[in-house]
C-alpha cells in the first residue's frame, strides 16, 4: 500500500468514528428528549449558599456511566451552585438557569468517578434527585477551591426525608 493509501484509509477511519459518535449522540438526545432540566425558579428562594465549579454530568441514578442527555443539563460547564431555601440552583455558562426543588432531592453525597471524569477520592459532590416521576438522576459538581463537604452539609438539610440519613450515592470502585 502506497503512503496516500495508507492516509485515505487513516482519514477514512477517522470519519467513520467520528459518524458513529454523532449517530450514538443522536440516539441518546432521541432516547432522553421528553427530560428537561426544571428552569422556574421560585421569587422567594433565599440564597444560604454559594459555590462556584464545574458541572460535569447527569447520569441515571447509581449508574455513573449512563450518561443523560437531558435539555440544560447535557454538555459539561463551569458553573454557580447556590443553595436556597426552596432548593439548589446551577447556573451553568451557557445554558438556562437549573432549579432542582427541594421536593426533588432524594440525596446528596460524594463520589470519585462518573462517565468522563475521574478525580481523587470523593472529589466530586453528586446530588440525586426526581427528574420526573419515573426517573432519578445523578447530577455531579466538582467545586474550585470550595470545600465539597460544605456543599453536602448545605444541601441535605433540604432533602424531604432530611430526618432519616441520607443513602450513600457515591462511587468507591
Amino acid at each position: 500500500m502506497t503512503r496516500e493509501g495508507a492516509i485515505a484509509v487513516m482519514i477514512a477511519l477517522a470519519v467513520a468514528l467520528l459518524a458513529l459518535m454523532a449517530w450514538g449522540w443522536w440516539r441518546r438526545t432521541r432516547r432522553d428528549s421528553s427530560l428537561a432540566a426544571p428552569t422556574d425558579v421560585p421569587a422567594d428562594a433565599v440564597v444560604t449558599a454559594s459555590f462556584s465549579g464545574l458541572y460535569v454530568a447527569t447520569t441515571h441514578h447509581d449508574a455513573p456511566l449512563e450518561r443523560l442527555a437531558v435539555r440544560h443539563l447535557a454538555y459539561r460547564g463551569r458553573c454557580l451552585i447556590d443553595v436556597t431555601t426552596r432548593g439548589v440552583l446551577l447556573r451553568i455558562t451557557g445554558e438556562p438557569d437549573v432549579f432542582v426543588d427541594r421536593a426533588s432531592i432524594v440525596g446528596v453525597g460524594r463520589a470519585t468517578w462518573t462517565i468522563d471524569r475521574v478525580v481523587e477520592r470523593d472529589g466530586l459532590v453528586v446530588l440525586s434527585w426526581r427528574l420526573d416521576t419515573a426517573t432519578v438522576a445523578d447530577s455531579y459538581l466538582r467545586l474550585q477551591g470550595g470545600d465539597p463537604d460544605a456543599l453536602v452539609h448545605a444541601i441535605d438539610p433540604l432533602r424531604p426525608s432530611a430526618a432519616t440519613p441520607a443513602t450513600p450515592t457515591g462511587n468507591d470502585a
